[in-house]
């Protein structure tokens, strides 16, 4: 339901493109992890992946199932609550190892929320949490690598610019870019896990960066 709502409002805002590195389906149970910096990359990377025929699971803040419009949504699709910081936090990535486990794909936003700065540029991934590493070496699943870019021009800053963000978008028609990068096998060892999933996300993103037209500067 979401990916489908995310594929057909999209493009209403902005102008997605959309490029991947392999060819043919993914492999059952893959987990997607991709650069978060807006509260709207999700309908970005949604869209996408529905064009590569994927439409996973998502790990998502716990808090949007307070918003209830979004909660029925959020539940009828089977998305996961991520309740950070607390005891419960576990609680997601032991159901998102058995959406895997079931062959359904599983996206997960590694970087553990969204950046605090408050321009419309687009910036590198942060530091990644380790949820990643352990999903992946949990259920020895593939991990797809997937960078966004653009999606700042849609929402960003403070909640009123944010909505201004979205009200002039269909005027605006920003450029969206989502590459989808080439399935990885983790490493042994969070760290090292973690790590080389870092680099791929970061790579994905640099492609897609440069194909809106933005400096892809790490850091």
């Amino acid at each position: 339901m979401l990916s489908r709502a995310a594929a057909v409002l999209l493009p209403l805002f902005g102008r997605l493109t959309v490029t991947r590195e392999t060819e043919g389906p993914f492999a059952p149970g893959s987990v997607f992890v991709a650069n978060h910096d807006s509260v709207a990359d999700p309908a970005l990377v949604l869209a996408a992946l529905r064009r590569a025929g994927v439409t996973p699971v998502v790990l998502a803040t716990a808090g949007l199932w307070r918003v209830p419009v979004l909660r029925r949504a959020l539940s009828k699709g089977g998305h996961i609550p991520v309740h950070r910081r607390s005891a419960r936090a576990a609680e997601a990535l032991e159901a998102a190892a058995e959406v895997v486990r079931s062959g359904r794909h599983v996206l997960i936003y590694a970087e553990g929320g969204l950046p605090l700065r408050m321009d419309a540029a687009c910036a590198a991934p942060r530091p990644f949490r380790s949820g990643l590493a352990r999903l992946s070496a949990t259920t020895g699943a593939a991990v797809v690598p997937v960078g966004q870019a653009g999606a700042r021009r849609l929402a960003s800053g403070s909640a009123v610019k944010q909505l201004a963000g979205v009200l002039t978008a269909p005027l605006r028609r920003p450029r969206l870019h989502v590459h989808i990068g080439r399935p990885v096998h983790l490493p042994p060892g969070a760290s090292e896990g973690t790590a080389t999933a870092h680099r791929a996300v970061s790579a994905a993103w640099r492609r897609a960066a440069r194909a809106v037209g933005e400096p892809a500067l790490d850091g």
